[in-house]
């Protein structure tokens, strides 16, 4: 259940987030604003076709951009696909993806855009902000000079007012219910590679300022696990309000292993903004995979489903009766929706999946 490998590339500077950023007009308070659950209706979703040769080695970087023209194609047969791309990809980039996809020239530094994207919200009015969380690179273990101006580029794009946070975190880290709940894990949030001497109460302040959140379940996650501290979308997705699909790591030898049962254990106690139990469904990962890619950073799970109009994209990983048993589950929690499940090998391989290569932009 990795997510995502750590690099040996020399971080930025601090300094590197914020050089060269567009002046954009930022609200002084967000009262109102509200991030609407996963599975409301999209205008369109947002993608990156950011992998390079230094991140992810020519091999792995040929497989991860066949992998997200896949993923583009298949979310453009349901809504709008925007895909990022460096100047120099541009022509691989449309052969892969063809027609369906629009293709928009800007610098990126990788492909993450859950991550680097602006975190959308609305008014009940119809407004639309995007949320600029500072991206500097899940705590400066990654270059992120460009990376760290997506946010602003996309809600320049779509004409959204542009909300400032004071914390830095990633859209991988946090988890709504569209209703005031959300899932984070402290093992991120609270890293003091990203938000020093900031506790949950000071947190859970910005966020319901910024996202309209009125309740957090925290649960612990692992630091230093991956590149990403151990984001939530791996773990703990909610379906709809009150019910949760959660991983589970059976391999008693995996460091995973323990840190899932307590995710279990919290989310088996907790209560929604409104008061409700969790219904918690599990989602096991598969016991075997491809061995194509397979390493020790591979990110075999089936949490990192991503909801788009009319249907839900999760991976596929060869093992058929885990693969069965996904779309099964799936198909109960989001009826109504087409089950489209793709091989996403290079990209689970570079310790990410479909949920984290894409962020969407609500109605």
């Amino acid at each position: 259940m990795l997510r995502r490998h750590f690099l040996t590339r020399a971080m930025r500077l601090a300094a590197g987030a914020t050089i060269g950023l567009p002046a954009l007009p930022a609200l002084a308070a967000g009262e109102g604003w509200r991030m609407p659950d996963e599975g409301e209706r999209h205008a369109a979703t947002w993608m990156a076709f950011g992998a390079n040769d230094e991140v992810w080695g020519k091999r792995l970087k040929a497989g991860a951009q066949a992998n997200l023209a896949r993923i583009a194609q298949t979310i453009a047969n349901y809504e709008p696909v925007h895909m990022l791309v460096n100047e120099e990809d541009y022509d691989l980039a449309a052969r892969l993806c063809g027609n369906k996809v629009k293709l928009l020239v800007q610098p990126i530094d990788d492909l993450w855009m859950r991550d680097t994207g602006a975190v959308f919200v609305r008014k009940p009015g119809g407004a639309l902000a995007g949320v600029n969380f500072n991206f500097n690179g899940w705590g400066e273990k990654q270059d992120y000079r460009d990376d760290a101006r997506v946010a602003a580029f996309v809600t320049t794009r779509v004409g959204a007012v542009a909300l400032e946070s004071s914390l830095v975190l990633e859209g991988g880290g946090i988890e709504v219910d569209g209703r005031g709940t959300a899932i984070i894990t402290e093992s991120c949030v609270l890293n003091a590679n990203r938000n020093p001497g900031v506790g949950k109460v000071a947190c859970e302040q910005e966020l319901r300022r910024v996202l309209g959140i009125d309740k957090v379940i925290w649960l612990p996650g692992i630091a230093g696990q991956d590149i990403t501290d151990g984001h939530t979308d791996f773990y703990a997705r909610f379906c709809a309000p009150g019910v949760v699909v959660a991983g589970f790591e059976s391999d008693p030898s995996s460091a995973e292993h323990a840190v899932t049962q307590r995710h279990l254990a919290i989310l088996r106690k907790a209560t929604d903004a409104r008061g409700r139990a969790l219904q918690v469904v599990v989602l096991p990962g598969p016991a075997d995979i491809r061995p194509q890619y397979s390493n020790k950073e591979f990110a075999a799970g089936y949490i990192n489903f991503y909801v788009c109009n009319g249907a839900v994209l999760c991976p596929e990983f060869g093992d058929a009766k885990a693969d069965r048993n996904t779309k099964a589950i799936l198909r109960e929690q989001f009826p109504g929706r087409d089950i489209v499940q793709l091989n996403i090998d290079a990209i689970a391989a570079g310790g990410g999946g479909i949920h984290c290569a894409t962020q969407q932009q609500p109605v």
